[in-house]
């Protein structure tokens, strides 16, 4: 078979393949002399590429273990990887990248890799990025530029690999080898092969490796993540991962592939794992979270019943067809809120078109599920929002929001919003600004906008909204927020709040004071009492004194439970 028809007949596999691209003397880098390898969806996967030479045995994976490759030959197919060399992380951008770090926790440490709090004595160091927006990736390139003086010039006897993973090195690929800022490039979905990276960077390919393949069914099930900070009160679990939505300005299907589900049995195992870890607050999280949808089969629970498979209301469409069947959004969160009546449940990051009635009604019966609800908007304007591709017009939000607040009365509502999309006009900002008034947003992520490649936006519009105009209208959209979530959250004081002891107790000039968060979202300093014992973990009745747009400060009145 010649490797065009490799080509032609590979089926895009998930869970892992080794995507080998020959670029042999067909390529620059080959013509320079390089040595790289890169694994991508657009070549025959390496095992396809060597079963033209030989028929090699079953690729084994085993909880958290690398991916074993059987026909390599040691040290790259031994089981004491990295046999107490040292790594370093550090973490940018979302809760997802958070999550997915410490899935990278579990590999490298089962790999024999041991964690460094010091720079200084890594012998890999990770980056794991963002690429949402351009400001994200300036803060990597620039970070990477002085990894690159620390190895050469600062700690030149023993310079560390430097590995740059996540969405950015999905987006950019092998664009992140060049001027070897890096050694090892992974996106999200191949941080199982790490372990092996690495080996063939330290080795036969000294200008870099990288795996960028997208897959249709990674998920990491069967790893159990190791937390980063084992103090934290708080966690995250990762249900889903991909988004099918294809917003016009969204670079996430593109860096997270299409949307997968985890089995609803290891979501509810790793929930029961945080609650006897004493985790008392949980986060879900997905890149669409609330369209999960898990067609597994379960040892302890029946199949869709049918709760929550339908959008948010009629105004509300989707650019793809729709699936039917499957453990939908409603059902999981059931689920996992009956593990631990005392442990708070949030999740992010929602779309709006995916909240039916029935889980409105779930989140306001159900204690613990936090009556908190990220609701993006992106624009109120409808023909922003229609360029957009965002499914929906202001309208049908609007009922959405005033059916949450029906069903849900103290509801906290948060949004995602961007100024200055392409084309857009003054009018279409004054309509965000009227949005935004209306609604009436207890927190927002407010950012200009900012276009990456391979979107729809950049292959069908300019960005053509002028650098001052957006950064006029962004502070108009922020002054606006703080004018209304400081107005909502006056009328917060006096009011008594549980709050969640999330920070460690500092003491200054103004006493002793902690800081947490209600059960809604709001940031709380506290102002402890000398008779009331409190400390990090525990669940506190306050009264509310004073507020700003940004926080409460509130006095600790008892100890409380969820």
């Amino acid at each position: 078979m010649s490797l065009t028809q490799n080509i032609r007949c590979l089926a895009p596999r998930a869970a892992y393949f080794y995507q080998f691209t020959v670029r042999g003397l067909a390529t620059e880098a080959a013509k320079a002399g390089k040595r790289r390898l890169v694994f991508d969806n657009r070549s025959p996967s390496f095992q396809e590429f060597l079963q033209q030479q030989q028929q090699p045995p079953a690729v084994n994976l085993n909880q958290a273990r690398p991916d074993q490759i059987p026909y390599l030959t040691p040290p790259l197919a031994s089981h004491t990887w990295g046999q107490g060399a040292k790594y370093f992380i550090e973490v940018y951008g979302c809760q997802m990248n958070v999550n997915d770090t410490e899935i990278l926790n579990a590999i490298m440490l089962k790999s024999g890799y041991e964690r460094t709090m010091q720079l200084e004595e890594a012998n890999v160091v990770f980056l794991v990025t963002c690429a949402i927006r351009e400001n994200a990736e300036t803060r990597i390139w620039e970070r990477l530029k002085y990894l690159r003086h620390f190895r050469t010039k600062l700690n030149s006897n023993t310079p560390p690999l430097i590995g740059v993973l996540g969405c950015m090195a999905e987006r950019l690929k092998t664009q992140m080898l060049d001027d070897r800022l890096a050694d090892i490039v992974c996106g999200p979905d191949g941080y199982r092969s790490i372990p092996h990276l690495i080996s063939l960077a330290a080795s036969d390919f000294k200008d870099g490796v990288a795996n960028v393949m997208l897959s249709a069914d990674e998920t990491y099930t069967d790893i159990m993540p190791v937390r980063l900070d084992k103090s934290n009160v708080s966690g995250w679990i990762s249900i889903m991962r991909g988004c099918n939505n294809m917003c016009s300005f969204c670079i996430v299907p593109f860096t997270r592939g299409i949307e997968r589900s985890r089995p609803i049995d290891s979501i509810v195992q790793e929930m029961k794992y945080l609650s006897a870890q004493g985790v008392k607050e949980v986060t879900l999280l997905g890149q669409n979270v609330n369209s999960y949808r898990d067609e597994s089969e379960s040892k302890h629970y029946l199949g869709g019943q049918g709760v929550g498979n339908h959008l948010s209301n009629d105004g509300f469409k989707t650019i793809y067809k729709t699936k039917q069947g499957g453990r939908r959004f409603t059902e999981l969160l059931d689920k996992v809120s009956q593990v631990d009546p005392n442990m708070r449940i949030r999740f992010t990051s929602p779309h709006p078109k995916d909240f039916p009635t029935e889980l409105l009604y779930l989140i306001a019966e159900r204690s613990n599920i936090c009556k908190s609800v990220h609701l993006p908007i992106q624009s109120g304007s409808n023909t922003v929002l229609e360029r957009m591709r965002r499914g929906y017009m202001r309208e049908a939000y609007l009922s959405l929001v005033e059916d949450m607040r029906r069903i849900i009365p103290d509801v906290w509502i948060s949004s995602d919003i961007i100024a200055g999309f392409c084309g857009e006009t003054e009018q279409e900002h004054q309509d965000t600004i009227d949005m935004m008034k209306r609604v009436k947003y207890d927190m927002a992520f407010m950012f200009a906008y900012s276009m990456r490649e391979k979107t729809h936006a950049h292959r069908r519009y300019k960005d053509d909204v002028d650098d001052k105009v957006k950064s006029r209208r962004l502070d108009e959209i922020i002054q606006t927020f703080h004018e209304t979530a400081k107005e909502k959250n006056k009328t917060l004081c006096g009011t008594e709040q549980v709050v969640l002891v999330d920070g460690d107790r500092v003491v200054s000039k103004r006493g002793t004071r902690f800081s947490g968060r209600t059960d809604g979202g709001h940031k709380v300093f506290l102002l402890a009492q000398d008779d009331i014992p409190v400390q990090k973990g525990d669940f506190v009745n306050v009264r509310v004194v004073s507020a700003t747009s940004a926080s409460l400060t509130a006095t600790v009145l008892g100890l409380t439970t969820q």
